[in-house]
């Protein structure tokens, strides 16, 4: 095969591999829910995220989801745990899941992370061509919010969390 007909294959693959999402559904017993302890201020970065996704919410007839202190707090706290362990992933998804829950009387979650995109609309758009995020994106929740944070190296990491109350 040529190479000119691999590198989109491989750029795609590259795409998908820095992004992730997670739907999945746990039994509550043996975890404990994520201590949440306060929502950092919105970051230019994560407003803009948040700007495009309810755009394309729109765009598409579906409600505006509105922002959530709470899940905000909770994304965070994943997106630190990311940044930390330099590692894109959904680890302890189920205690994020549970605080939610308890917390934000969330009766479904859902998350999409990333790293590396510079730009609201870059890891937006690699969200929208990735077809599981694109359903959470898509999904039929009320509140959402994001929390973005770079590493030491200036990279980027990414949670955005979707409830439904």
């Amino acid at each position: 095969m040529k190479v000119f007909k691999i590198l989109p294959l491989l750029a795609t693959a590259a795409i998908l591999s820095l992004t992730s999402c997670s739907t999945e559904t746990f039994p509550d017993d043996d975890i404990a829910a994520v201590e949440i302890t306060h929502a950092p201020q919105a970051k230019q970065i994560e407003i803009e995220i948040l700007e495009l996704i309810n755009q394309y919410r729109i765009e598409q007839g579906l409600n505006a989801l509105g922002n959530h202190n709470t899940v905000k707090a909770v994304a965070y706290t994943h997106t630190d745990y990311m940044v930390e362990t330099e590692q894109v992933n959904h680890d302890n998804f189920p205690e994020r899941r549970l605080s939610l829950q308890q917390n934000a009387d969330a009766r479904l979650v859902s998350e999409n992370v990333a790293y590396g995109y510079t730009s609201a609309q870059s890891v937006v758009t690699a969200w929208l061509n990735s077809p599981g995020h694109k359903a959470n994106i898509e999904g039929d929740f009320t509140d959402f919010d994001i929390s973005a944070e770079q590493n030491e190296e200036g990279k980027w990491y990414y949670t955005n969390m979707f409830i439904k109350r």
